[in-house]
């Protein structure tokens, strides 16, 4: 038993001078020069999201669906992707500034509550090119929901926030849907 001590001690030792010899896995990094770490900005988008779930051209369509999905009143269990225009105003024809690509799955057996995973893919102006994403649960039932932002690309590298979403119209025989965001977003 003693031995078998002697022994455990002895490799954790050995261990522990063997890591001490060894690059560090992590290391705080220097600012980087494209990076100003002490100075956050604050941006506020303002776009329109449309879920055409029918007709000639739909953007979002079911993938996966339950045994009970067809038989909830909240359709518990459909899964859908979705790469839905953004646009400046509620029309459809109104400038496209980018799109919001992920799934949306019906997560709540006593409600019509979403979960939701996607990101907003900016195609225009100062934004192009860059990404925000988003993860969190959408109520949408209520006035008013909030989502929270968990990362982005491009202009928001160590984006956090919130999209803050309103059903701005509703077709209850289609399911298509226009839904207006504003989106307040920290990044550097």
């Amino acid at each position: 038993m003693a031995k078998l001590f002697n022994f455990i001690i002895i490799l954790a030792c050995s261990l522990l001078l063997i890591t001490a010899n060894c690059k560090k896995f992590s290391r705080k990094p220097k600012n980087h020069p494209k990076y100003n770490f002490r100075r956050q900005k604050l941006s506020h988008l303002h776009f329109y999201f449309h879920d055409r779930v029918t007709g000639k051209d739909p953007t979002a369509f079911e993938v996966a669906s339950a045994s009970v999905t067809k038989k909830s009143a909240t359709y518990f269990g459909s899964v859908a992707v979705m790469d839905d225009p953004l646009t400046v105003g509620p029309n459809p024809r109104s400038k496209e500034v980018g799109r919001a690509q992920g799934i949306y799955s019906a997560a709540s057996r006593n409600e019509i509550g979403l979960l939701m995973v996607m990101n907003y893919v900016f195609t225009q102006g100062k934004f192009n090119g860059s990404t925000i994403s988003v993860l969190g649960r959408n109520a949408v039932l209520s006035a008013i929901r909030e989502m929270p932002i968990v990362g982005g690309s491009g202009v928001f590298r160590f984006a956090h926030g919130y999209a803050q979403a309103k059903t701005h119209t509703f077709d209850l025989k289609t399911g298509d849907a226009v839904v207006e965001y504003n989106v307040y977003v920290f990044h550097y």
